[in-house]
């Protein structure tokens, strides 16, 4: 396979890696991370843990202040944006689960960010 200078060598690393946790995991353990190709971009280290009750997302974001983070969540997707003016991480995250966005509470200590999302309800009683 011929790669141009715009590829990233580590795309189809990123894609065997997911396809092996997602076949380990099965279908309840789906996350995907869609990595934004700009060149000032870095990539964060995020983790994503789930119980029960609640999903929580873990990231480095090393040398960003608190007010350089923007965080948006639709139920599904959590974007992350923030930045420096020496580099720009952007990542939008595909949630394990569905979560109540208005739930979310988030710290960030020491390059760490920490968001934690309640679970929403697979599906919502009907009664007769």
């Amino acid at each position: 396979m011929r790669r141009d200078d715009n590829d990233d060598p580590f795309d189809e690393f990123f894609r065997e890696i997911e396809r092996m946790m997602d076949e380990m995991m099965g279908s309840e353990g789906d996350v995907h991370i869609d990595r934004d190709g700009a060149a000032d971009s870095g990539d964060l280290h995020v983790d994503v843990h789930e119980t029960g009750e609640e999903v929580r997302v873990v990231a480095d974001i090393p040398g960003v202040e608190k007010d350089g983070i923007d965080l948006k969540c639709d139920g599904s997707v959590l974007t992350i944006d923030a930045g420096t003016h020496h580099r720009e991480y952007h990542e939008r995250l595909t949630l394990p689960s569905k979560v109540d966005e208005h739930s979310a509470s988030a710290t960030y200590n020491n390059g760490v960010l920490e968001v934690t999302f309640d679970r929403e309800d697979e599906s919502a009683d009907i009664e007769l």
